[in-house]
């Protein structure tokens, strides 16, 4: 364990960016996980991290169980951990760990596809839905909000240990799945329930998901195999995208 307590530190310097910076991971090489749910979801799925750091505060109590759980354990005063975080009531742990390598795109696995979402929020609860439900591999295309950006971290909740994540992919990558694609569409298309009752839903499939206001490029709605529509009786125009994709993966997944 090492005692640090300067703010010029160059790591300090590179967590802090990473913690505000939601693009930072990218060009830095490496990943910031602040708190106690994120880091023991990263331990549990076999991630061992670079560098593990505490607040004063919590190592006294907290000593004999993390001690051995990075390549690196450091200590710092509360106050300048409080510096490093983004959060508007900062944890007393986070871990550094190197930025996984993206994988190779595997063409056989049930799949969702992440079309330019904006929102951190939606993209993180999407990746909780797709693990829940057995969608191991998730694919974004450019111009989708940071896999590894801290609120898709947290809105994630460990999801991201167990998922296959491939960034700025093209429409033209998804050309080498195996597995039909299924567009989300407002207006066209059968729906979901009606799949379901005549056994026309499989999990070996790709849901397709669209920008939050833009919905499912033109380009891409091309390549499906089929328009899905969620039927919504209570009349609203549309659903949240993390919430219509929950409904459509756990569909999947309990489908015979």
């Amino acid at each position: 364990m090492k005692l640090i307590t300067s703010r010029d530190n160059p790591r300090l310097k590179i967590i802090r960016r990473l913690a505000q910076d939601s693009q930072a991971y990218r060009k830095a090489g490496w990943v910031w996980l602040e708190g106690d749910h994120l880091c023991r979801a990263a331990l549990s799925r076999g991630v061992r991290p670079d560098l593990a750091i505490f607040t004063e505060s919590i190592w006294q109590a907290s000593e004999f169980e993390w001690g051995q759980c990075a390549v690196e354990v450091w200590v710092v005063p509360d106050d300048l951990f409080a510096g490093l975080s983004a959060l508007e009531s900062p944890a007393k742990m986070g871990f550094l760990l190197t930025l996984p390598a993206s994988p190779t795109l595997d063409p056989n696995v049930a799949t969702v596809v992440l079309d330019r979402l904006q929102d951190a929020g939606n993209v993180g609860a999407i990746l909780r839905s797709a693990s829940a439900f057995g969608f191991k591999q998730v694919v974004a295309l450019k111009g989708t909000a940071g896999l590894w950006s801290p609120k898709v971290l947290r809105a994630g909740m460990g999801a991201h240990f167990g998922l296959r994540l491939i960034e700025s992919a093209s429409p033209d990558d998804l050309n080498a799945l195996n597995v039909p694609l299924l567009g989300t569409d407002v207006h066209e298309g059968p729906f979901l329930h009606e799949m379901i009752q005549q056994n026309k839903l499989s999990r070996q499939c790709a849901w397709v998901l669209g920008h939050e206001g833009q919905g499912v490029s033109p380009e891409l709605m091309a390549k499906v195999h089929q328009k899905v529509r969620i039927a919504q009786p209570g009349g609203e125009e549309s659903l949240n995208v993390a919430t219509a994709a929950a409904i459509c993966l756990h569909a999947s997944a309990t489908s015979l």
